[in-house]
């Protein structure tokens, strides 16, 4: 099984170092042996928007000293859910079985990615999830908590969806799910492009497992998440809604 690990950047060149660096560094191997993953089959995807900080510089520093990383440039900051998708498309031409996508921040602690992984051979996605039992935030005040938590609320009663953190951008597809769900076709863009991702997934029929995860608010650079992008969360919650798709 050979796994992808997309991340896209915008001025992280404080983070990106140590992201890749802990992420070739793990050891990961399936529940069964026929789901063994060798550290060699992990691959890593970097999609940079040009960032005016030379974060892209720095991965291609780092991808002529290891085959294993990529760095896909483009022109411009484009958003995250057409970055997500130009990472997928690399993911495919390397035939990757399993594609994860994560922050580049550091907020997504990589070391949990072989517990997410041992969950693949019983589900199709599986979430790094801030919100299950045992999942926490740490660094959002109360309102933005408040606010965080009841937005998952929302969609999660109003789309039945079985997953109590559908914004968060810590996940692990099969590859099978990505080509059904068509993401080049969602309509919604930033944290909203992975509610609608997740929902696709679950109308079409997939199987969706969460892992409790520490989400710590960044510490180097600057955020990207605006209480915005919460609000924009809950508008395609509505448009999903009334319209299916």
């Amino acid at each position: 099984m050979k796994v992808a690990v997309i991340i896209p950047t915008y001025n992280e060149k404080e983070n990106i170092r140590e992201l890749v660096s802990r992420i070739l560094k793990l050891k990961i191997s399936g529940s069964t042996p026929s789901t063994m993953l060798r550290t060699s089959s992990l691959t890593i995807i970097i999609v940079d928007d040009n960032s005016p900080d030379g974060t892209g510089r720095i991965v291609d520093n780092i991808a002529r000293k290891n085959k294993r990383v990529y760095c896909i440039h483009r022109k411009a900051k484009l958003g995250l859910g057409t970055a997500y998708i130009a990472g997928y498309k690399k993911a495919f031409e390397i035939k990757a079985d399993v594609i994860i996508t994560m922050d580049a921040d550091l907020s997504h602690t990589p070391e949990k990615i072989p517990q997410m992984l041992s969950k693949i051979p019983r589900a199709d996605v599986v979430i790094g999830s801030r919100h299950t039992k045992g999942g926490q935030i740490i660094g959002f005040d109360w309102f933005r908590t408040l606010l965080s938590a009841s937005a998952q609320a929302f969609a999660r009663y109003w789309l039945g969806l079985p997953t109590h953190d559908s914004t968060s951008g810590f996940r692990a597809y099969k590859a099978k799910v990505l080509k059904d769900i068509k993401p080049e076709t969602i309509r919604s863009q930033g944290y909203s492009f992975l509610i609608e991702a997740i929902y696709r997934a679950h109308k079409n029929g997939f199987k969706i497992a969460e892992v409790p995860i520490t989400f710590e608010v960044r510490r180097k650079g600057k955020s990207k998440l605006s209480e915005k992008e919460i609000y924009r969360a809950l508008e395609t919650v509505i448009r999903l809604k009334i319209s299916n798709f």
